[in-house]
C-alpha cells in the first residue's frame, strides 16, 4: 500500500521539478535564430500565456493528487468493488462496473479543470473558439466511446484472463489488431464524429500540392481539410493511415496562416515521415510495447498482495489491474523517453526530407508562425526537452535545416 503510494507521489514530485524547472526558462533570452519569431508585445504575451499553464498544471495536479490519496487512504476501492458486486457475480460484469464508475467518476471530476483551461485561459488568451454546447457535446461523445470502445476491449482481456496465464498473448493480438484497425481507420471513423472533414477544394494550392506529390513519387488520393477552427485558432497538419488508406489532413487554421509554399513545405515534411517508413516503425514500436506490458501484467495480476494493498479482501482481476498500472507507471516513463528519443529523431528525418525534395526556408518560415500564432516556448528548460518532448524545439529544428 505505502510503496504504491511512494511511487504516485515520486511521479508528481518529477514532473512538477520539471514543470518548475521550465518555467524558470520562461524569460531566458531568446536566441538570435528565432528574434524574428515575436514582437515585443506578442513576445510579452507568449511569456504570460505560458505562467498561465504552469500555474494551473500545478494547481489542478495537486487537486488530482489529493483526490487520489484520499481515496487510497478511505477505501474507495474497497467501496466501488462493494458496489460492483452488489449488481453482479459475474466477474466481467464486475469489472465493467468497476471500471465504469471509476473512469467516468475520473472524467467527470477533471471537468470543472477542463472547462477553466478552455473558457478562461485559452480564452483569455485568444485561443478558444469552443462553444459551451460543443464542449459537454464532446464531453458525452468520449464518455459513450470510452463506454462503447473501451468496455468492449477491457471485457475481451477478461475473458481471455479466465484462460490462464497466457491470456496475454490473446489480449496482445486483440490490441495490435485494434491499433491497425486505428491507425488505417481512425481519420474516417473517429474524427467525423467529432469534427468535419471536406477534401481540399481545386485551386493553386490543390495544385501545388499535386504537383509536389508527384515530383516525388508520392501516391496521394486524399487530401482533407478538417475544421479545426470550431475549437480553437491554433493550426496543425497531420498524416494517417498507409497503404491505400493514407491520406494528409490540413485544419483550417494552417491554411489561413501560412502561404501555399509554407502549407506545402509541412506537408512535404508529413511526406517525408511516411517515406522514411516512421508510420510503420512507430506502429511496430507500439505493439512491442503493448507485448511487453501485457507480459508483465501477465506475471503480476494473480498476485493477491495487489488486491490486498488497496484495501480489498477478494482478489480480482479489475483491482489488480490498478495496482499494475500504478507499479508500472516507472516503466512507462522510461518506454514514453525512448519513445520521444525516436519521435525526436524522425522529426529530424522528416524536415531533412522537406529540406531536400522541397524548400527549407519555407518550413523554417511555415514554424516560426506556427510557433508565433501558438504562443510556443522557445527556451524550454534541456530536461523537459529530454523527457517530454516529442519534437525537437524550434532552434534545433532551425540549426538542422539551415546545416
Amino acid at each position: 500500500f505505502y510503496f504504491l503510494i511512494l511511487i504516485i507521489i515520486i511521479v508528481f514530485l518529477v514532473d512538477s521539478l520539471l514543470s518548475i524547472l521550465n518555467a524558470r526558462h520562461y524569460t531566458k533570452e531568446i536566441p538570435e535564430e528565432l528574434a524574428d519569431v515575436y514582437p515585443d508585445e506578442e513576445y510579452q504575451k507568449s511569456i504570460d500565456y505560458k505562467k498561465a499553464n504552469f500555474k494551473f498544471k500545478l494547481v489542478s495536479s495537486t487537486i488530482s493528487l489529493i483526490i487520489m490519496l484520499l481515496f487510497f487512504f478511505l477505501d474507495g476501492f474497497s467501496f466501488v468493488d462493494g458496489i460492483s458486486r452488489s449488481v453482479s457475480n459475474n466477474p466481467i460484469v464486475i469489472g465493467l462496473i468497476f471500471f465504469g464508475i471509476i473512469m467516468i467518476g475520473g472524467d467527470l471530476l477533471s471537468t470543472p479543470a477542463a472547462y477553466y483551461k478552455i473558457f478562461v485561459i485559452e480564452e483569455k488568451f485568444g485561443f478558444n473558439k469552443t462553444t459551451i454546447a460543443t464542449f459537454f457535446t464532446d464531453k458525452i461523445k468520449s464518455i459513450l466511446m470510452m463506454i462503447i470502445v473501451g468496455g468492449g476491449l477491457l471485457a475481451l482481456v477478461m475473458w481471455y484472463q479466465l484462460t490462464g496465464p497466457y491470456f496475454w498473448i490473446y489480449a496482445w493480438i486483440l490490441f495490435s489488431i485494434f491499433t491497425l484497425a486505428m491507425n488505417m481507420f481512425y481519420a474516417k471513423l473517429i474524427v467525423p464524429i467529432f469534427n468535419k472533414q471536406v477534401p481540399l477544394e481545386s485551386g493553386e494550392l490543390r495544385n501545388t500540392i499535386e504537383a509536389y506529390a508527384k515530383r516525388v513519387g508520392f501516391q496521394l488520393k486524399d487530401i482533407f481539410v478538417i475544421d479545426g477552427s470550431k475549437r480553437s485558432t491554433k493550426a496543425n497538419a497531420y498524416f494517417s493511415g498507409f497503404g491505400s488508406e493514407k491520406r494528409i489532413t490540413l485544419y483550417d487554421t494552417l491554411i489561413r496562416d501560412l502561404s501555399n509554399e509554407e502549407v506545402v513545405a509541412v506537408l512535404a515534411h508529413e511526406v517525408g515521415h511516411y517515406k522514411k517508413r516512421h508510420v510503420i516503425v512507430n506502429l511496430f514500436l507500439s505493439i512491442v510495447l503493448t507485448g511487453l506490458t501485457l507480459w508483465f501484467l501477465s506475471l503480476l495480476i494473480a498476485n493477491p498482495i495487489l488486491s490486498e494493498a488497496l484495501g480489498v479482501e477478494k482478489a480480482s482481476f479489475h483491482i489488480g489491474l490498478i495496482a499494475f498500472g500504478i507499479l508500472y507507471s516507472p516503466i512507462s516513463e522510461v518506454t514514453g523517453l525512448f519513445m520521444y528519443i525516436v519521435s525526436r529523431i524522425f522529426e529530424y528525418q522528416a524536415d531533412d526530407y522537406a529540406k531536400s525534395t522541397y524548400n527549407a526556408n519555407a518550413l523554417i518560415r511555415s514554424l516560426k508562425k506556427l510557433s508565433k500564432s501558438n504562443l510556443s516556448n522557445l527556451t524550454p528548460h534541456p530536461a523537459m526537452v529530454f523527457i517530454h518532448y516529442s519534437h525537437p524545439t524550434l532552434l534545433q529544428r532551425i540549426k538542422n535545416l539551415k546545416k
